[in-house]
């Protein structure tokens, strides 16, 4: 922990993408209550995050973070959680069999509420009201009394990630996880799927891969890892308040913990060096995060990397770039040679949404399909150049049928949006969209597997031939 480091101490720093609460009175009485809470996550399971991240820095396991853009109040439902999580299961089982590696599966769930805003303020037909800024803050209706920030509202996202958290725990641990159930969710794609004949392959592979195990004595009975499965949360931490009210001592290390998430992140609006997230985030003993853009540089990269992960630890600092597709030759290069050349041990994922969110013809915001693939084709290109490690993904999917992204193999147009264009902020991946993906990826990650084995195997008769 950083000297002079308190779960308060970002108070003294500039902030930025901070609600201003009317009700001081009321802001400090929820605060008060929130600390009395139990804890929302464990310290070990964050140590237990930290080791497979870990992993993950070193090429030997791949990080999975997806779900909502925003959760929110009013769709809150079993349905949606566990139709999310499936996804997740069935992007993860592609990418097993794709990277030959575990896969590090985070939520951007139970507590991805608050969201940044480019303006404080929106003006709708000459009426101008406070921005949304999630539902732990505000109310996406748009009438003055319901966008007043409420502090009560972050007892209700607590609440509300409690539940949350209760089903995943039931799903990850109670045989909704199987491998064999997954598998089939799985066939059923490739079946439907216009692009079937692609994937039908590998999961004709991975079906015979079970038949195998099972022929060993590899059932889901005798080993609970076919039935069982870890999965961790994560989101931004943007709401500070909250995030301090939910930061605790660990009885065993004695190290502070934000018990809100097991992963934390500070977005591309709020990493600023000498800001209020930065040093919330540097005090936490959680693995944390970062978005990286356009805009960053490698000199203040590696001070970001200093002020959050200064003993390098490895687990303990994901990477996350969000370039924009046709943009990421152009900005990720330098970035990953010089934290190679520091010597300092990260988790690089892509996060292809937030670089290519466009506005239709319609207005509608949304994200074109093919900008999402590109972006993580080109991610891959520049580390296999670089000799570095693609480590993950980071998703905004959700396991609802939306038409909110646009293209797939199952292509959604502009004219599709307004029928199922449900999400609070961003534009988000569907069901299929997030699988199709996953298949690319799972490619992407064999190629990489295979390119290095050749690589290696090169080397070996090189050295053999004593050249």
């Amino acid at each position: 922990m950083p000297k002079n480091w308190a779960p308060d101490s970002w108070r003294s720093k500039p902030i930025l993408q901070v609600p201003d609460y009317p009700d001081k009175d009321k802001l400090r009485e929820v605060e008060d209550i929130l600390s009395g809470f139990p804890p929302l996550v464990f310290a070990g399971e964050a140590r237990s995050l930290k080791r497979g991240l870990a992993q993950a820095a070193k090429g030997e396991a791949f990080l999975l973070q997806g779900g909502d853009c925003a959760e929110s109040f009013r769709e809150f439902h079993p349905d949606n959680i566990r139709d999310t999580f499936r996804v997740l299961l069935q992007m993860a089982v592609v990418l097993t069999f794709g990277a030959a590696v575990p896969i590090v599966k985070v939520g951007r769930l139970a507590g991805q509420f608050a969201k940044p805003r480019s303006a404080p303020t929106e003006t709708i037909d000459g009426v101008e009201l406070p921005s949304y800024r999630g539902d732990i803050i505000n109310s996406i209706d748009f009438e003055a009394s319901k966008r007043e920030p409420d502090p009560s509202r972050m007892i209700r996202a607590y609440n509300q990630s409690a539940s949350t958290l209760n089903l995943i725990r039931a799903f990850a641990q109670g045989g909704f996880a199987d491998l064999h159930q997954v598998h089939q969710w799985n066939m059923g794609f490739v079946a439907d799927s216009p692009l079937g004949e692609r994937y039908k392959d590998l999961a004709d592979r991975l079906d015979e891969a079970l038949k195998f195990m099972a022929a060993c004595g590899l059932s889901s009975e005798s080993t609970p890892q076919i039935s069982e499965t870890d999965f961790f949360t994560s989101h931004e931490a943007l709401l500070l308040p909250y995030e301090q009210s939910m930061t605790r001592v660990d009885s065993l290390t004695g190290d502070w913990y934000d018990t809100s998430a097991h992963l934390l992140w500070a977005g591309d609006r709020t990493r600023q060096l000498e800001n209020a997230h930065l040093e919330f985030l540097s005090g936490i003993a959680n693995p944390v995060a970062s978005k990286v853009g356009p805009t960053t540089d490698p000199d203040s990269l590696i001070k970001l990397i200093d002020i959050l992960n200064p003993e390098n630890e490895p687990g303990r600092l994901t990477l996350i770039s969000r370039m924009g597709a046709g943009k990421v030759a152009d900005h990720l290069p330098q970035l990953a040679r010089r934290v190679k050349d520091e010597g300092r041990i990260v988790v690089w994922s892509c996060d292809p949404m937030h670089g290519n969110t466009v506005k239709s013809g319609n207005g509608y915001k949304t994200r074109p399909f093919d900008l999402v693939l590109q972006e993580v084709s080109e991610f891959f290109a520049v580390h296999q150049a670089e000799g570095t490690y693609p480590g993950g993904v980071h998703f905004e999917m959700t396991g609802q049928e939306v038409t909110e992204c646009v293209g797939g193999a199952q292509p959604i147009t502009e004219a599709d949006l307004s029928s199922r264009y449900h999400t609070h902020c961003d534009p988000r991946l569907n069901g299929k969209q997030a699988l199709e993906l996953a298949f690319a990826v799972a490619d992407s990650l064999k190629e990489q597997r295979d390119s290095r084995r050749e690589n290696s195997s090169g080397n070996g008769v090189q050295q053999a031939a004593g050249i």
